[in-house]
Order: C-alpha cells, then sequence, then structure tokens
C-alpha cells in the first residue's frame, strides 16, 4: 500500500516502549505521518513496518535521551525530516525503584535526564515548528506525578517536576497558539509495569491494569478537543482497583 502524504505529522519519543507504540498507532489512524524514536532499533523497525503496511508515512530513529548528544541529534534530525510539526508526544521514561536509601548515587541523575531534561530541551529544540504549525505538546506523565510513596521517590520527584515544566511551558506558548497536554495514566500493563510488581513482590496481571491502547485513546481524544478548548491536565486509572494491601 502506497502511504498517502499526510497533512499533519508528530514525533513520538518512547514509541520502542507498549505505550509510546500504542499512541503512535493510534496517531497513525487519524492520517498523521509519524517519526518515532526510542532505544530499541529492532522494536522501531517492526513498529514502522506494521505502520507502512497500513498506509502510514513513517520513519524511524534510534536516540539515547539520557545523553546530549542523543537529544541534539533527534532535535536536528526532526526538523530535517518533518516537513512541519503538529504533534510532539514525550512517551519515553523510566524508573529506578528504591526508598531514599536504597536508591543508588546515581539514580535520581538518569531519571532526571531521560524524564525532565529531555523533554524539556527537545521542547525547547523544537518550539519554532510547533509555532509555525499551532502544534501541541503531549507529557505523558503517570499517576506517580501526583502522589508519589517511598519507594518511588527519585522517579515520582522526576514526575511531579513535570507536570510543572508542562505548566510552564503552558504558560508561554498559548498565546503562539501552542497547547500543552498532560496525562497522568496509573498502573498500566507493560514492561515496565511488570518490573514494578516483580520488586514489589506481588503477581503481574495485566488484565487487572490500564492497557497501553486506553492511554492513546485518552491521549487521541485530549488532542482532538476543538480550537475553542484546550485540555490541561487528564487522569485515567483501570477500572479493575487494587485489592487491600496492594497498593496503587
Amino acid at each position: 500500500m502506497t502511504p498517502n502524504v499526510p497533512a499533519d505529522y508528530a514525533l513520538v519519543t518512547g514509541a520502542s516502549g507498549s505505550v509510546g507504540y500504542a499512541i503512535a498507532h493510534a496517531l497513525a489512524g487519524r492520517g498523521m505521518g509519524l517519526l518515532l524514536t526510542g532505544q530499541d532499533p529492532g522494536k522501531l523497525d517492526r513498529a514502522a513496518r506494521e505502520l507502512a503496511a497500513a498506509g502510514t508515512t513513517v520513519a524511524t530513529l534510534a536516540a539515547d535521551l539520557a545523553t546530549d548528544e542523543g537529544i541534539r541529534n533527534l532535535a536536528t534530525q526532526a526538523a530535517a525530516r518533518l516537513p512541519r510539526l503538529d504533534v510532539l508526544v514525550h512517551a519515553a521514561g523510566v524508573i529506578r525503584l528504591g526508598d531514599i536509601e536504597a536508591a543508588g548515587w546515581e539514580d535520581l541523575d538518569h531519571q532526571f535526564r531521560v524524564n525532565l531534561r529531555a523533554p524539556f530541551l527537545l521542547t525547547k529544540a523544537l518550539l519554532p515548528m510547533l509555532k509555525a504549525a499551532r502544534g501541541q505538546v503531549l507529557f505523558v506523565n503517570s499517576s506517580a506525578g501526583l502522589s508519589g510513596g517511598a519507594d518511588n521517590v527519585g522517579y515520582a520527584a522526576t514526575k511531579h517536576a513535570l507536570r510543572a515544566l508542562a505548566a510552564g511551558i503552558r504558560d508561554r506558548v498559548n498565546a503562539d497558539g501552542v497547547r500543552v497536554i498532560s496525562v497522568f495514566p496509573g498502573r498500566t500493563a507493560s514492561p515496565m509495569q511488570e518490573a514494578v510488581h516483580r520488586f514489589e513482590g506481588r503477581p503481574y496481571d495485566p488484565a487487572r491494569l490500564l492497557q497501553p491502547v486506553d492511554v492513546a485513546a485518552v491521549v487521541v481524544s485530549a488532542l482532538s478537543v476543538p480550537r475553542t478548548a484546550e485540555v490541561t491536565d487528564v487522569m485515567v486509572r483501570p477500572m479493575m482497583k487494587p485489592s487491600s494491601g496492594e497498593g496503587r
């Protein structure tokens, strides 16, 4: 199938992950051209083949957003490859669990670089394109960005800061017609969440959790609100609530 020439384009970070890929797939369903980035080239290539087979215009670029080189190269390549940028999705994220006594010396720094610094710098670098398209910035946050706990202290700190970052960017760019949205999913079926359950010593039952497609549906809905309105913060959580003693 020959891809149609899309009218709108999106850059999705973390597209080799469960939620990032689900969002990319949902945006493709809206006819958007895509630039997908993530750390796993094999997963990116598979995602690109699946979307291209359905008629989507899609390109990929592996990038390590923990490094300055990775961020700069992604920004440069996005500006070169995309004719315009209508949606910037920040779905990349890392988590290192442990309380303040157990956390490793570099754990907070690594989470800060990927979860907060990279979205800040990438948005800053691509803001001219977003302004030109009167585009939208979507931050995939977490329920931990609303309420942290002892064992995710560093992760929650970066996600709380990401919420503040989104709000500050929104206040600056709304006048230029750019909308900024934060989505706060609860526990979502993914390899990351499986690792969290393993850390907590609990059985992992993905059917009891949010599904990546659930998050993607919320994202597309928020992005599609008419231009007379702006969605700012959206919380979504599993319908099946944890049983007593399981935590959030």
